[in-house]
């Protein structure tokens, strides 16, 4: 008789902690979750959820962590 052994599949750490931006319009503190998938730096506009001004956002990936480093201008 062959017994085989279930194994639990580990969960990678999740590259999708959130982080957060000040809008630069209106100094509303702005929550996003950064996705590693787009690549290790990013830029992308988004109107700030508050105020509705369009936002410069950059993102850039650590490699020695998941954290990401965020931060927006007007654009």
């Amino acid at each position: 008789m062959v017994t085989r052994t279930m194994r639990k599949k580990r969960k990678r750490a999740s590259s999708r902690a959130n982080s957060s931006y000040v809008c630069p319009s209106c100094g509303e503190a702005i929550d996003i979750a950064p996705d590693r998938s787009a690549g290790e730096e990013q830029e992308y506009v988004e109107d700030c959820p508050v105020c509705c001004r369009p936002n410069v956002i950059h993102v850039e990936f650590f490699e020695e962590d998941e954290t990401a480093r965020v931060w927006a201008e007007s654009e």
